[in-house]
């Protein structure tokens, strides 16, 4: 498990962080999002024991992170601008990672290289953005962590490689209780994926829960009725927003779906239906309703 507790992180007198605490628990696959600059790439940073806490503190496995050099040979972090030797091949950074991680799992390394099309020989430095990444996914993977954390994983990879790395990933919590933790400002890429996701917003935690919570406790309706009736007649429902075309009215309601749809068929709508709503859907309700400018939070 990773955990975080009162979580703080300062530069240059400011607070990229400020008191975050979560627990990510062992095998999941956790989605951190939030817009640039809110603190995520610091969060992982931390995760990794780059960083060292100004305050509070993060564990994995109850173990402290910063200068615990057994305890990070079994984390394997991959920045936004992944890191490689000057000039090298993967080849050589895979040699590289064998000297730093004693779980390198060769067998998985040589078929990694089989599902990722790239020259094993050719410098990295010469390779696309979306081909570099790969590259560093193949030797991070292939390390066998313990906690793999990947900041904004799927930039520069295409729709297949995108797919490609999810099914991975899936496979290796599975069979090895991987606990990855993935950066993103696009929830698209997390919502069929993370079986928890965490919000951050200027340094805050905004919230955290499984995505099953969170999609279960949010619905989009829309019904029908010959009359339009007063906004009143909701009021026995946590309605979080409504919206009004013609006779078609479109509410944003909190709760359990069945009571929902029971409460609005005593008012005999012509229609009535609950859509599911997108994980990115849910985040800006629940955002708006809190009063965050959401704009400046979910691209």
């Amino acid at each position: 498990m990773i955990k975080s507790v009162g979580l703080t992180k300062i530069f240059d007198g400011k607070k990229a962080l400020d008191g975050v605490e979560f627990e990510i628990p062992e095998g999941s696959i956790f989605g951190l999002v939030g817009s640039n600059g809110s603190g995520k790439s610091t969060f992982l940073r931390l995760a990794a024991g780059i960083y060292m806490p100004d305050g509070g503190d993060i564990t994995a496995g109850g173990e402290r992170i910063f200068n615990n050099f057994a305890l990070k040979s079994e984390i394997a972090y991959v920045g936004d601008t992944p890191y490689f030797l000057p000039n090298a091949t993967i080849r050589e950074m895979a040699r590289f990672y064998r000297r730093m991680y004693p779980k390198f799992d060769n067998n998985l390394y040589n078929r990694l290289i089989e599902i990722f099309p790239l020259d094993y020989k050719a410098r990295i430095a010469t390779m696309s953005k979306g081909m570099q990444r790969q590259a560093a996914l193949i030797t991070a993977i292939a390390s066998s962590p313990k906690y793999l954390l990947l900041d904004e994983a799927f930039d520069g990879l295409d729709a297949v490689m995108r797919k490609v790395l999810k099914s991975i990933l899936i496979e290796a919590s599975e069979e090895r209780s991987l606990t990855t933790v993935i950066s993103s400002h696009n929830l698209k890429d997390l919502e069929f994926l993370c079986d928890r996701v965490g919000l951050i917003h200027l340094g805050k935690l905004v919230f955290s829960d499984e995505t099953e919570n969170i999609k279960s406790r949010i619905h989009k309706v829309q019904m029908a009725f010959r009359q339009i009736p007063e906004t009143s007649v909701f009021s026995g429902l946590d309605v979080v927003k409504v919206e009004r075309s013609g006779s078609i009215i479109y509410m944003i309601v909190r709760g359990d779906e069945e009571e929902i749809m029971r409460y609005i068929g005593r008012l005999s709508p012509i229609f009535s239906e609950c859509v599911e709503p997108t994980l990115e859907e849910i985040f800006v309700y629940e955002l708006e309703a809190k009063g965050y400018d959401v704009k400046n939070i979910i691209s």
